[in-house]
């Protein structure tokens, strides 16, 4: 009998999970949007934690505003 390799979770995960340039600019500019907007500080930290974790899975700026809201 030979043994199967058990995947590994570095490889489900290599492909997710870093946002790139482009979508670390696009958040910062959604977020100073947001602050000019009157987000208090709180708010901004939570908005700013879920907006991450969408983006990671390949969600855009907007989608991920949209989800949110």
């Amino acid at each position: 009998m030979e043994k199967k390799e058990k995947p590994t979770m570095a490889k489900a995960t290599a492909t997710r999970g870093k946002m790139s340039d482009a979508q670390k600019s696009a958040l910062t500019k959604h977020m100073a949007k947001m602050q000019k907007g009157g987000m208090s500080a709180s708010e901004m930290k939570s908005h700013r934690m879920r907006m991450m974790g969408r983006m990671r899975k390949g969600m855009s700026v907007s989608s991920a505003h949209k989800a949110i809201s």
